[in-house]
């Protein structure tokens, strides 16, 4: 897990109100960015890899459980690979980077929380670099 990093923000406040900011983040890479509200907390949305692909979480408000697992095989990866458990809340001012080469299983932790995601990848290559597999597959996760 040495190469998924966190890009820690900060917050300046005054009488004005405050600005939550995360200045190290070089986006010079981002192609496009959506954003993940699921419908529930009992929602999990994966699993999802990307060979291509790397990404940006930061959490806009509430908090995520973000389930990463390194692939070893796109056709047909291990069952038994490690998932690393990775919080995010928005709270902490926080982007997590993680690099091409991973799954992703995503749970919000609170109601109406909102994730947004940055891509390094237009919409286009989608179709080229999009493996899917069921939220049970990897047996690591709880």
């Amino acid at each position: 897990m040495k190469d998924i990093i966190h890009i820690q923000g900060g917050i300046a406040s005054d009488e004005r109100g405050d600005i939550r900011f995360i200045n190290d983040f070089d986006m010079s890479l981002v192609k496009r960015f959506y954003i993940i509200r699921n419908r529930d907390i009992d929602l999990i949305r994966g699993w999802r890899g990307h060979r291509s692909e790397q990404r940006w979480f930061y959490a806009l408000s509430g908090s995520f459980r973000v389930d990463v697992v390194k692939i070893d095989d796109w056709e047909s990866p291990d069952r038994e690979l490690f998932v690393f458990k990775i919080e995010l809340d928005s709270s902490e001012m926080k982007v997590l980077n993680l690099p091409a080469g991973y799954g992703t299983a995503i749970r919000a932790l609170e109601p109406n929380s909102e994730l947004l995601v940055f891509a390094d990848h237009p919409i286009s290559n989608a179709v080229f670099d999009d493996y899917v597999w069921p939220v049970d597959y990897f047996k690591n996760y709880i």
